[in-house]
């Protein structure tokens, strides 16, 4: 299969860009705008340093021209999501009326940003719970492993979408369809509302959310006002359901260091807005307080601020 990776050199494109290029019979591009990593994958190779401390090097392309790519048979989509639409309208030389793209990105709206553009018809979503940093141009660590489940937006168990769940668990990675695909990925965006800014503001890794009673109470509210506001939106969220689950993942990914702390890091844009700034819109516009979910959006904004 002929697959695009949007996004390819950031942590999470690299990660899956780099396992699948292993699987014989596919033919990976890693597409992204950060020139040094491209430069440095295509010279050296990608390298990915393991949770078990080994460290592998996937030879595999990498590029900033979608039009050297030509049109593909799966499109990837990793990158961040106030790039979202930008990056599908450059992706236009990789997309034909056979392609289809599949975002794993973190945020169910990045879907609606999608099909926007390409309508639902070429559309699939995902969500994964694997976590991955970058050391270093073309140098990744992969923090964190967990389950990454796709499925169609109509909840189809179609012929395409058994062709990508093949291609994605033969990387050893534990990939499962689902025709709820839109209620899972409320599930994930929960744990980001959570734990995200939280890890960005106080520069914890994950597993140090659990070890403290303010950040626990404050996780609480967080996820308090998220079950509230996906009821307006029709999903039905179990609040000690996902409040197990959100504590679990954190203590598997003890020692990852969370997207929005890496960004923060870096001085760079996060996505607050995807994240707590979808559930804050929701509630403004159903009338629903969100009061945890505002503070945190006005904290991350205002460190934002000061790069």
């Amino acid at each position: 299969m002929k697959i695009a990776v949007l996004g390819g050199a950031g942590a999470m494109g690299a990660l899956y860009g780099g396992n699948i290029a292993e699987v014989e019979g596919n033919d990976v591009t890693l597409v992204d705008v950060w020139r040094e990593a491209v430069d440095a994958i295509n010279e050296r190779g990608l390298k990915i340093e393991e949770m078990s401390g080994e460290t592998r090097v996937i030879l595999v392309k990498a590029t900033t021209d979608p039009k050297q790519v030509g049109p593909v048979d799966l499109l990837i989509v990793f990158v961040k999501g106030y790039s979202t639409k930008e990056a599908i309208r450059n992706s236009f030389p990789m997309i034909n009326k056979q392609t289809t793209v599949l975002t794993l990105q973190n945020g169910p709206s990045n879907v609606n940003r999608i099909i926007d553009i390409l309508g639902k018809n070429q559309v699939m979503a995902g969500v994964t719970v694997h976590s991955s940093t970058v050391l270093g141009p073309g140098h990744i660590k992969h923090a964190g492993w967990g389950t990454t489940y796709i499925g169609e937006l109509d909840g189809t168990d179609s012929e395409r979408l058994k062709n990508i769940l093949n291609v994605l668990t033969k990387t050893g990675f534990e990939v499962v369809s689902t025709n709820e695909i839109l209620k899972i990925s409320w599930q994930k965006l929960s744990l980001n509302v959570c734990a995200l800014p939280l890890c960005g503001l106080l520069r914890f890794y994950s597993g140090e959310l659990l070890e403290h009673k303010g950040t626990m109470e404050l996780m609480r509210g967080l996820l308090q006002e998220i079950v509230a506001v996906a009821q307006i939106e029709g999903i039905s969220l179990d609040f000690e359901e996902r409040w197990e689950a959100i504590t679990k993942q954190l203590k598997l990914a003890a020692g990852a260091r969370a997207s929005m702390l890496q960004d923060i890091e870096k001085h760079r844009k996060t996505e607050i807005d995807m994240i707590n700034g979808a559930i804050v819109e929701i509630g403004r516009n159903n009338g629903i307080a969100v009061p945890f979910n505002n503070a945190m959006v006005w904290m991350v904004k205002s460190l934002e601020e000061t790069f």
